[in-house]
């Protein structure tokens, strides 16, 4: 899948001339929990996002494949590293996709990925305590091995509920993937089975919201939240999101206020969605508009709010479909 990606990537990077000005303005207030962009020349692919609970501000990172069993912490701030952390006592990682903060304080690291959807058996998970103190270190953590009770799969999204501590994952499949459900508590004396609970679209990252209400999943090019409850998915709606050159995470702010959506690729950048209030003054990532979308969408009479950044994101995968296509075409002739 690596080499789509990439053809992807340069589809998108040529396509975003014509997209100027859809992207949310960039914080400049230099708070946390802004608008940044990830400096460190060691983080190039960086694949999954987690806000930090203990650490204001600060957003733990990871590479994809070809790297290492290292973990990184970003200030937002300043988009500079404050702490790589090496993980011992863990195989040599394959494929890390996905990194989701549990409510034991503990950092869930999902080497999940199969880009070829299916050659490995069984993938792991990874558990270390967040650290208390910022700075380079070596920690011991937990592998747990997972497979999944329908066979091997292909899956760059893991999200541990902040209020259970269940593990879930969402495969990745360009018709759609699954939901899939970990056991109440991982082990390490044996397999764990992660079984199909829902039925989701293309996923390449996802995150709960703090209260375990919520979930949202995106792909390259849009974003959907789900109401949670009770392990199950329930309605769903869009959600605004921004177009990256190559999508890969999203996490929620620690407070819940605003999503935070990153990319892969050298100096990427990290963009901060802020979430819609409702009566009661909490936020909620998407949902109906009784009247209109207001300046950053358009609705429909019942339908759920799709904002521009998706709109833009569906013209501009035509425009990547049709680019693939003539490529096709020229390597034929």
């Amino acid at each position: 899948m690596r080499p789509y990606r990439l053809t992807v990537s340069a589809a998108v990077a040529a396509l975003l001339a014509l997209t100027a000005g859809v992207l949310p303005a960039a914080a400049d207030d230099g708070g946390p929990d802004r608008d940044f962009t990830i400096e460190d020349p060691r983080i190039t692919e960086s694949s999954g996002l987690a806000a930090s609970r203990a650490h204001p501000g600060i957003y733990w990172t990871h590479n994809d494949s070809d790297d290492g069993p290292y973990v990184f912490a970003v200030d937002s701030r300043t988009g500079k590293t404050v702490a790589r952390i090496t993980m011992k006592g863990v195989g040599e990682p394959r494929d890390v996709e996905a990194i989701s903060l549990g409510p034991d304080g503990n950092l869930y690291v999902g080497d999940i990925g199969d880009n070829l959807n299916g050659s490995w058996d069984h993938v792991w998970i990874y558990r270390f305590p967040e650290p208390k103190e910022l700075r380079d270190a070596t920690v011991r953590a937990t592998q747990f091995d997972v497979k999944y009770a329908d066979g091997p799969r292909n899956a760059e999204a893991l999200m541990v509920h902040p209020k259970t501590g269940r593990v879930y994952i969402a495969s990745k499949n360009e018709d759609g993937g699954g939901l899939y459900e970990g056991p109440e508590k991982l082990t390490t004396g044996g397999t764990n089975v992660f079984r199909r609970v829902g039925e989701v679209p293309w996923v390449t990252d996802g995150a709960f919201s703090p209260d375990g209400t919520e979930l949202v999943l995106r792909s390259y090019f849009s974003a959907r939240g789900y109401a949670f409850a009770n392990g199950r998915l329930g309605e769903d709606y869009a959600v605004e999101s921004p177009l990256l050159p190559q999508s890969e995470s999203v996490t929620y702010t620690a407070d819940g206020s605003a999503l935070m959506f990153g990319s892969e690729g050298e100096q990427s950048d990290v963009v901060r969605v802020d979430l819609k209030k409702n009566g009661d003054g909490t936020g909620r990532a998407g949902g109906k508009s009784p009247s209109s979308a207001g300046a950053g969408g358009t609705a429909g009479d019942d339908g759920p709010t799709v904002p521009r950044t998706t709109l833009t994101g569906v013209a501009v995968l035509a425009g990547i479909g049709l680019l693939l296509w003539v490529g096709r075409r020229r390597r034929k002739g």
